[in-house]
């Protein structure tokens, strides 16, 4: 059965939208409207701007609010934008929640506070206050293996009371913990693993943030749209095939980032180049994530 809208609150197959840069290192915002309505037009009904593949560390206030309002110029109503607005400092968190509201997003995405490693009290009066500061609805972020903190299950089941606090990204690893908040609450799960698409919807996700869906937005909308359909063999074969691409960008120890940008200039799609602290992906690794591409859409 297909999930309702009250389910998805940000809609179903999401990608996490690389930032384009002109090859001086300058935002490119029509390079970013070109890709939004490639990505929608291909599949995805979300996009989740100025996150970490987005580049987010690297990017001024003032750019990602620009980023917004240029996407949501390009695709109108015809996806959900979900702006990154997560930082290290609850302050600043509040004034890109502001922000990204004025700017055009219909949520924003909240990553727990990293570096400092703040105790689960402290996690949770952080996503209070910036779920307090703004109208709009939260996705949390859980992704210890960046920042270093969990969001525990019981501490997710305490924030699912916020009525903003509405969905989550996540990267935990923890799938005991995630069905867990899953029987709990009314929180909508987002798969923010490009491997674990299918398994977290088959147990009541809402659907997905896809890093390898800057590249292939069909393939990984059409993943969901078959376990939608009834069809699970076709599902779970599509999610299979999509593993050789998955782990050349995911799991070779480049960053998501990295890889789908290499990618993506191959293809001819904006993408321009990455901001140091990162490096551009060389020449042998660009030609292999080439190669996976190949193989993939031509099978």
């Amino acid at each position: 059965m297909t999930r309702t809208r009250e389910a998805a609150p940000f809609g179903r197959t999401l990608c996490a939208m690389i930032t384009p840069f002109t090859e001086e290192g300058a935002l490119d915002l029509d390079g970013a409207q070109r890709l939004a309505a490639h990505l929608v037009a291909q599949g995805c009904d979300g996009l989740v701007l100025n996150g970490t593949t987005g580049e987010s560390p690297t990017t001024t206030d003032e750019e990602k609010a620009r980023l917004v309002a240029a996407v949501r110029e390009a695709v109108g109503d015809g996806a959900s934008l979900v702006a990154g607005v997560g930082t290290s400092d609850t302050r600043h968190t509040v004034e890109l929640a502001r922000a990204a509201g004025k700017s055009g997003a219909d949520g924003v995405l909240v990553v727990t506070p990293y570096y400092s490693r703040p105790p689960q009290e402290a996690v949770a009066a952080h996503f209070l206050q910036v779920a307090d500061a703004s109208d709009l609805p939260v996705m949390l972020y859980d992704i210890p293996g960046r920042t270093g903190t969990r969001i525990e299950p019981d501490t997710m089941i305490r924030l699912a009371d916020h009525p903003r606090i509405v969905a989550v990204k996540d990267c935990s690893y923890d799938f005991l913990g995630t069905l867990k908040v899953l029987r709990r609450t009314a929180l909508a799960y987002y798969a923010g693993c490009d491997e674990h698409v299918l398994a977290l919807y088959a147990v009541g996700a809402a659907g997905c943030v896809s890093t390898v869906a800057n590249v292939v937005p069909d393939r990984v909308a059409a993943i969901l749209a078959a376990f939608d359909a009834g069809d699970t063999d076709r599902a779970a074969g599509l999610q299979r095939a999509l593993t050789p691409l998955t782990e050349a960008m995911m799991g070779a120890g480049l960053p998501g980032t990295v890889t789908a940008k290499a990618l993506l200039t191959r293809l001819g799609l904006p993408a321009g180049p990455v901001r140091a602290p990162l490096l551009p992906a060389d020449r042998n690794t660009t030609d292999g994530l080439l190669r996976t591409y190949q193989a993939l859409t031509t099978s």
